[in-house]
């Protein structure tokens, strides 16, 4: 022993090293004893939740509304209402959520598997909640386009449940479920508000290199045929444990070490939470061989959602681009199965211009998590807190965003932010104008990529069509019911829930051993030499696996560029020089092009129509617009502007967020001749008129000081409104958090076509038009 070590004071030094290692290993073994346990139960559970008819990991009681097994085509999908928890009450004439569970192999419930998730701060906010499952096996039969009926009469019920709210209900749909929702939203685009799409791929080719290797699949596999035998062989049922596997296999270091080592080395605390997650993660489910090859040649190898080149049975196009309310997009940097280029590479995809997008009508906002994996998207408690919470609290202020792309910047409050009485919580949600180019300088293909997935998609097809003529037949008629269910019993991942279970004699003393370890349980020090070494040997591991995991997806990606990039096998399948979808994608509708026209012609005949709610938002979004952004503090003064004005002359929601979009679209269609205009809104009384310039005043202020630009827009406002100048050189007004309204009563929405014109006597603040003759 070296004379310098520093001695134990319960044992002399000459034997503290044995002690060390006994105390090491005696809780090595325990630990792994209470592991072992630990995936027994995990096998136990699972073979359990096997044989229920509708197992689900839902924290919260619930009251089911539609089967949807009931329906005219039925499918295995259901709605329920989400009773609130004991102590939170919610308010049936607010905003209703409604949260679509993914169905992409895994079992039903991960939206709401905690307390602190989208459910639950959506009750927190006090908005009643619904939540749209399914069960385990498909109805046979039914399709993808037969579950967005579904939904959209999932969606219909909650509406004829809420009378008296004035908004349309939010739909959050989670990866899988969000591209489902945007299907449904896109042939039914009357129906839903907002939408926020959590960790949802949109446009599947999207990616860049050195990155993303899972869009390459369909090409590795040479197309959807594969897809095709797994259905063949499932007898008509594709298994989804086939789609967890493929997750799994994108991160090996975590499958394979990390998440076991995880429970090994913290087994006395992390079994508990280890379990709860598995009981979702280790619960597969199936789907109809139909569905999954619509999903593969439709979606992942065709990428024709973003091309508007999916047709329904009634001819009906799947357009995006007729989803009319807001559309929210939540992605992270951190998420490998769902990248931010994929998340958000449809917009680029159908338009060209940020003008094509604003006039279009369509209002998206993202936000882009720097570190936050996949699942986390929807299931992190931080996250739910911080993102959906202030997402959940701020959706009637994306609702009076005018037509364009915005980013969602959340910062947290501190000492030096303005008027913070007027934010809810610890963050500050805002909302800054972006671009086209600001997506397309995250990455993405080039010409040449795009020719190459074009060329996957058309091998695709032929492999498809050799498959169905040479081996579908003799596959089809060898697979029985009982095959198909021995294949599924046999999947590496349902066969290990088995091998670790009660079932297997071997592990008939595990209970009692377990037991036998936590009544004498005895955790080795933190500091021992030999716990240091194993976390050492255990981040060799993960960085050898990690180093496997890149050197496999670096040849998965050369081997993918080098065929499909191959100029001979382009011109194999019909891609000549002159062909293939490598610019823009999308086709043309005409129609939508020559109704824009016509509503912007008619608009612009109306320049100088309407009256003082007219001219106080077409400043106020003079002034923002000058300032490059919106935050809740000016959506809360705007609100209360609002709900302060008799009810008899006060805007609806509606008719509030109707009249922001036409002002903007002013605005945008000539600056110079809405300003020139905007005196003729404005009543001759002057007092008047600087009541209504200091209440415009005030929301702006409500954010804080002005730069240079927001403070000469102001100016030059004040100028119209007749306002004195010294006003603008007064202290900021000071704010008080606004109380909620009382609920109103429903009053119907102006259709499209029709406009407020100016009263006769106009209120200082936004009012509820007379209408026009």
């Amino acid at each position: 022993m070296p004379d310098d070590l520093p001695p134990r004071p319960d044992a002399p030094p000459i034997f503290w090293p044995f002690g060390a290692i006994q105390d090491y290993w005696l809780d090595a073994a325990q630990r792994a004893i209470l592991t072992l346990d630990a995936l027994r139960q995990r096998g136990d559970n699972q073979i359990e939740r096997a044989r229920a008819t509708a197992p689900h990991v839902l924290t919260f009681e619930v009251e089911v509304l539609v089967d949807g097994r009931q329906l005219a085509r039925p499918v295995n999908y259901g709605l329920v209402r989400i009773v609130p928890p004991k102590g939170v009450t919610v308010d049936a004439a607010k905003r209703p959520f409604i949260v679509f569970d993914p169905r992409a192999g895994h079992g039903p419930g991960i939206g709401g598997m905690k307390q602190e998730s989208e459910i639950g701060v959506a009750l927190a906010a006090g908005h009643p909640c619904y939540f749209v499952g399914f069960l385990p096996d498909p109805v046979p039969g039914q399709t993808i386009e037969d579950v967005c009926a579904a939904e959209a009469h999932f969606v219909e019920t909650v509406i004829a449940r809420h009378p008296e709210a004035e908004s349309r209900p939010c739909l959050i749909g989670n990866c899988q479920a969000g591209w489902q929702v945007m299907m449904m939203a896109s042939l039914n685009p009357e129906l839903p508000g907002p939408i926020l799409l959590a960790g949802a791929p949109l446009s599947y080719w999207a990616g860049v290199r050195g990155k993303n290797p899972m869009r390459y699949t369909g090409g590795l596999y040479g197309g959807s045929w594969l897809t095709a035998m797994s259905g063949d062989l499932g007898h008509g049922v594709f298994d989804g444990a086939n789609l967890i596997a493929n997750f799994e296999g994108l991160n090996p270091a975590n499958t394979w070490w990390k998440k076991l080592y995880s429970l090994y080395s913290k087994v006395d605390t992390e079994a508990a939470r280890f379990l709860d997650f598995e009981s979702w993660w280790g619960n597969p489910v199936t789907l109809n061989a139909e569905e999954m090859q619509f999903i593969v040649d439709e979606l992942f190898i065709g990428n024709k959602l973003s091309a508007a080149a999916i047709t329904a049975r009634d001819g009906r196009r799947m357009d995006l681009r007729n989803i009319g309310g807001p559309i929210i997009v939540f992605c992270s940097w951190g998420d490998d199965i769902t990248p931010p280029q994929q998340a958000l590479g449809w917009l680029t995809d159908l338009y060209d211009t940020d003008e094509e997008l604003r006039a279009a009508g369509q209002t998206v906002v993202y936000t882009v998590h720097q570190t936050i994996g996949h699942l986390g998207i929807f299931v992190s408690g931080q996250v739910a807190s911080r993102e959906h919470g202030r997402f959940t609290n701020c959706m009637d202020m994306i609702e009076m965003l005018p037509p364009g792309l915005y980013e969602a910047v959340i910062t947290e409050v501190d000492e030096d932010t303005a008027n913070p009485e007027l934010i809810q919580g610890r963050y500050l949600f805002r909302l800054e104008g972006r671009g086209l180019d600001d997506l397309r300088a995250m990455g993405g293909n080039d010409a040449a990529d795009q020719r190459r997935f074009e060329t996957v998609a058309r091998v695709s097809e032929i492999n498809r069509g050799l498959y169905a003529q040479f081996m579908a037949p003799a596959l089809r008629a060898m697979s029985t019911p009982q095959s198909a269910e021995a294949l599924r019993a046999l999947h590496p991942h349902r066969l290990r829930f088995g091998m670790f279970s009660s079932r297997n004699p071997f592990l008939a003393a595990l209970p009692a051993m377990a037991e036998a370890v936590r009544q004498d349980r005895r955790p080795v020090e933190p500091e021992n030499p030999l716990l240091a070494m194993e976390r050492q040997f255990s981040d060799g591991v993960v960085r050898a696996l990690d180093a496997y995991r890149d050197a496999r997806d670096a040849m998965k990606e050369a081997v993918f560029l080098s065929t499909y990039g191959s100029p001979l096998l382009q011109a194999l399948v019909g891609l000549g020089a002159e062909t293939g979808r490598t610019g823009r994608r999308v086709a043309r509708d005409l129609v939508r092009e020559a109704a824009a026209e016509r509503a912007a012609a008619a608009l612009a005949r109306r320049m100088a129509e309407g009256g003082l709610p007219e001219a106080m938002l077409r400043g106020l979004i003079h002034v923002l617009r000058g300032e490059r952004g919106f935050d809740e503090r000016a959506a809360h003064v705007i609100e209360a502007l609002r709900a302060a004005q008799p009810r008899e002359i006060r805007l609806t929601l509606p008719q509030f967020r109707e009249l922001v979009r036409d002002q903007a679209q002013l605005l945008r269609m000539d600056e110079a001749r809405a300003l020139a205009t905007l005196p003729e809104l404005l009543p001759q009384d002057a007092a008047l008129r600087a009541k209504a310039f200091a209440a415009l005043r005030a929301v702006v202020l409500a954010q804080g000081a002005l730069s240079a630009e927001g403070q000469a827009r102001l100016e030059a406002l004040a100028a119209m409104f007749g306002a004195a100048t010294p006003a603008l050189e007064s202290p900021a007004p000071r704010f008080a958090k606004p109380e909620p309204s009382p609920p109103e009563p429903k009053r119907a929405a102006l259709p499209r076509t029709a406009r407020p014109r100016k009263a006769a006597t106009p209120a200082p603040g936004p009012r509820r038009p007379r209408g026009r003759g």
